[in-house]
């Protein structure tokens, strides 16, 4: 999850000025009915380099973010213990269980299945996971993992600009689905990719901290080809897996002024590159316009027909849309965009709007062939703060609520929706941020290790129980 992304301009220069893209909010009709289907799933998400700390225990090799200079860090601190998730994850299962949740997203990092993100394999990392794994499923809780949430071994030279890191991955994802795939059915390929293409290739605000947009290209199509080649190798050892991948999707909004035409190009451009780059390969087989363009360097014959895998679900990671605007002495043209003035904003200065979920489901039904979707991560931090998290967080559960509205409304437009993950389920070290972002349903306090459910926690723990929107 990252908590950057008030608005990226990227690398797309002139040819962004083509088309038109969606333009504002659009209202949805309120639900009909607030009970959701008996079989939805509710759970909530994590990532392993966020919540498990123990970075040097049992044969774990180092990744990306192991490295990733401190001085960047809001807060200045790391990873080092986060939730310390490694030692304590029976108390992460009797929590999501507690609520009576029946699904839990977490990540496997790569690093402590593969050390040198290839070759031999660290048995100690495989165990952690097989016991995770045993403690879900005794509770009832269905395992859904996350093949890759940013943790890259820090040992693939060259990482997702280097086309051998996609074959890597393959061979990483078939040792998962053959040494956990007979008790770990579901599985989530990648994890925003292009938050980790955009942010850590071009803004250098995540790992592996680079400011090259040359990289944009590898990062984003060898982050298609590994998924593609991950589905492949895990469908080559079993046939009873339900595979699927999460994307960071936010409606492309436009500033508004006389310049409106202009920022409406610019968006498109946005769009193009942060949202079809990703679902265009995978489900229509082909990149649009402007990121074929950028790709092209770094595609060769074949290619596409990996990429296009069938899957069994998208997970949709939602938080809020973005604004841009044409501005001409940005190097691509495009700029980040302020909120429209009046517009409530989360912690992070970005408009909290319930509407943009709606929007990105509708377009999923109208444009992608209206696939199974569970969304994947929604949620929102307190304040910004070194102190104590707010435990009667109000907040929390009207934010939840008017997006869960969102997605009944959706569903009962026809929109095939499995599964609400909400992000998180402690208040965990949020990349970038530090610890000062918090999240979770769950406080915890960094000094003594000691969990506190806040109000939404009961909250969600009755939603789960009963499927009824209060």
């Amino acid at each position: 999850m990252d908590m950057t992304r008030r608005g990226v301009a990227l690398g797309v220069a002139g040819a962004a000025l083509a088309g038109c893209a969606p333009d504002g909010a659009t209202a949805f009709a309120p639900p009909r009915d607030r009970q959701f289907p008996q079989g939805f799933l509710w759970g909530v998400a994590s990532s392993s380099f966020q919540i498990e700390g123990a970075l040097d225990a049992d044969g774990r090799g180092q990744s990306i973010w192991d490295v990733f200079p401190r001085d960047k860090i809001h807060d200045g601190s790391d990873a080092a213990i986060a939730n310390d998730s490694y030692h304590r994850y029976a108390e992460d299962v009797a929590l999501i269980a507690g609520a009576g949740m029946n699904a839990y997203r977490f990540s496997i990092a790569w690093p402590r299945i593969l050390p040198s993100g290839a070759g031999a394999v660290n048995e100690a990392g495989l165990d952690y996971y097989s016991r995770l794994i045993d403690a879900l499923l005794a509770r009832g809780v269905a395992p859904y993992a996350t093949l890759f949430h940013w943790d890259l071994p820090l040992a693939l030279e060259g990482g997702w600009a280097n086309r051998d890191t996609a074959l890597r991955f393959g061979d990483y994802a078939q040792v998962v689905a053959e040494r956990l795939g007979d008790r770990l059915k579901h599985i989530v390929v990648l994890n925003e990719a292009a938050v980790h293409a955009v942010l850590g290739h071009v803004y250098g605000a995540h790992a592996p901290g680079l400011t090259d947009a040359s990289l944009m290209a590898g990062a984003i199509h060898h982050q298609n080809l590994a998924q593609g080649l991950s589905i492949q190798a895990m469908r080559s050892v079993r046939n009873d897996l339900t595979i699927g991948t999460t994307m960071a999707l936010m409606p492309a909004r436009t500033a508004g002024g006389w310049l409106g035409p202009l920022h409406r190009m610019a968006a498109q451009g946005f769009d193009e590159v942060w949202n079809r780059a990703f679902l265009d390969p995978l489900f229509l087989g082909a990149y649009p316009k402007i990121a074929r363009d950028m790709v092209k360097s770094v595609l060769r014959e074949g290619d596409m027909e990996i990429v296009r895998q069938p899957i069994d679900f998208l997970g949709v990671n939602y938080y809020a849309p973005t604004y841009m605007r044409f501005d001409l002495g940005a190097p691509s043209f495009l700029a980040p965009a302020d909120p429209p003035a009046g517009s409530e904003l989360d912690a992070f200065a970005r408009h909290v709007d319930p509407s943009g979920l709606h929007e990105v489901l509708a377009r999923l039904r109208h444009q992608y062939g209206n696939p199974r979707v569970y969304i994947t991560e929604n949620g929102c931090s307190d304040a910004f703060s070194d102190g104590p998290a707010e435990i009667d967080d109000q907040f929390r559960i009207d934010f939840l609520r008017r997006h869960l509205e969102a997605v009944k409304s959706a569903m009962e437009g026809g929109s095939d929706i499995g599964g609400y993950f909400h992000w998180t389920l402690t208040d965990n070290w949020e990349w970038a941020e530090g610890y000062r972002s918090k999240f979770g349903l769950v406080a915890q306090d960094r000094a003594t290790g000691v969990r506190t459910p806040k109000a939404s926690y009961a909250w969600f723990g009755n939603l789960a129980r009963t499927g009824v929107l209060d």
